[in-house]
């Protein structure tokens, strides 16, 4: 079976701007540019593992970075700036999800074309697109609470004080959502990957 995405390829096939880039530190923090073109995959992905429709990551990204550079003024760097963009998504996107008709259906086809980047063949491509499907509908699985944490503490390495900062919550309830999170994910994994061996001639 294919490899599920780690936190470093992408939940949906991320644009791979700056990312891997030194990330501003709080004295760099009014650097707007240096800020969108270190994070805009992060966002990206954020936006696409909480299921915004294809046609609408780039408008709800673009809210998100939006939004920071009306805020950045007020950013004070007692928080890096990746757990500050994590809040603002998490808003951005919660107010987008909220409105009726605007969550993707977990049924609808990952585009091929967002799939095929630079230097892969449509082989490689059928693979990552079987991973993100299964991504995808693992994470469906998960309540709200639980895909919340999931997503941040296990495809985007954020630590648990950090998740708790994000949520507005303490980390005791962010640990107990990621176990939950942990079981249903993995006992998903396993019975794809049981379903898989099975199919194979």
């Amino acid at each position: 079976m294919a490899s599920l995405p780690t936190h470093s390829e992408g939940g949906a096939n991320a644009p791979r701007a700056n990312e891997t880039a030194r990330a501003p530190s709080a004295v760099q923090a009014h650097n707007f540019r240096e800020i969108h073109d270190s994070y805009y995959g992060f966002v990206w992905r954020y936006a696409a593992n909480h299921r915004v429709p294809q046609m609408a990551i780039d408008d709800v990204v673009q809210e998100v970075f939006v939004v920071a550079h009306h805020r950045l003024s007020s950013f004070e760097g007692r928080s890096s700036l990746r757990t500050w963009l994590a809040g603002i998504a998490h808003n951005v996107v919660r107010a987008y999800l909220r409105k009726p008709g605007n969550r993707q259906s977990a049924n609808t086809d990952i585009d091929d074309l967002q799939l095929l980047a630079p230097g892969s063949n449509p082989a490689e491509a059928l693979e990552r697109k079987a991973a993100l499907e299964l991504l995808h509908r693992l994470l469906d699985k998960l309540s709200d609470a639980q895909r919340e944490v999931f997503i941040l503490c296990e495809i985007e390495q954020l630590s648990s004080v950090e998740v708790a900062d994000v949520l507005g919550t303490n980390e005791n309830t962010v640990r107990t959502r990621l176990f939950a999170a942990r079981k249903i994910f993995n006992a998903g994994a396993a019975r794809a990957r049981a379903a898989q061996k099975w199919q194979k001639p």
